[in-house]
């Protein structure tokens, strides 16, 4: 009796713990504020070819990470800079169809954020320029009463591959994050 009730002990002690333990991030998740964006799927952008009125528009990159642009057709997209895509729309303009096009892009709405886990209305919202964890919440209505408010658990795709790690609530997030506020333990 008095040994289950010392493994008892002992076990609630590991759990308690381990619930107060301090996990670090992953390196990968740190965020260069200068660093160029990428697209992906999700971004609307802003395409216009200078002294063609009839191409310039708002593009949407689709789920496949492409555009569809008159006279060119399908250009991919994800994974490109806007100036990258602008010279590879630039080259296939070229190609028999313009004689020397300039192209000018720029992001006219971010690909959207999730919040999930212990916030008021979880869901999906538009991304804002130099968000942190921490405005994500607030924008997704804050945190319930049971939310463990210091870190949250951050997914990010690069290069292909979710990336998981838990961060502080100050770190910054791009556009195309999931955020999970996870339960407290007490």
């Amino acid at each position: 009796m008095r040994r289950s009730f010392v493994s008892l002990c002992l076990l609630v002690l590991y759990l308690v713990l381990g619930a107060c333990a301090t996990t670090t991030y992953s390196a990968l998740l740190d965020t260069n504020p200068d660093a160029p964006y990428t697209l992906a799927s999700g971004d609307r952008l802003r395409i216009i070819v200078f002294g063609q009125d009839s191409l310039s528009n708002s593009y949407a990159v689709d789920g496949t990470g492409h555009i569809a642009m008159p006279l060119i057709g399908i250009v991919s997209a994800a994974g490109d800079t806007t100036s990258t895509l602008a010279r590879k729309i630039e080259a296939r303009l070229r190609d028999g169809f313009i004689r020397d096009p300039h192209v000018s892009i720029e992001v006219e709405a971010f690909r959207p954020f999730f919040v999930l886990g212990e916030v008021t209305t979880p869901g999906q919202y538009p991304y804002v320029n130099g968000m942190t964890a921490e405005t994500a919440v607030a924008i997704a209505g804050g945190f319930t009463p049971r939310a463990y408010k210091d870190m949250v658990d951050l997914t990010r795709v690069i290069d292909g591959r979710p990336i998981t790690a838990s961060v502080p609530i100050l770190h910054l997030i791009r556009p195309g994050d999931t955020i999970v506020v996870r339960e407290r333990y007490f």
